[in-house]
């Protein structure tokens, strides 16, 4: 599964898991991407799509 949004570019962000005694791992958080069936420039294709993109309506949907 692809780690960024085809539309908007959003990826993998990475910083510190910071325990109670203060000691600090790396750690990175995903975007929720979706595979989804779109409409681009009139032909259906199939796209990695973050759920915000597809809240807002940025992706028009193929069935």
């Amino acid at each position: 599964m692809a780690n960024y949004c085809e539309i908007c570019g959003k990826g993998m962000m990475s910083g510190n898991h910071v325990s109670h005694s203060h000691h600090k791992t790396r750690r990175t958080w995903k975007p929720n991407i979706q595979r989804v069936h779109a409409i681009v420039d009139g032909t259906p294709r199939t796209l990695h799509v973050c759920t915000r993109c597809l809240r807002s309506g940025r992706v028009q949907r193929s069935i």
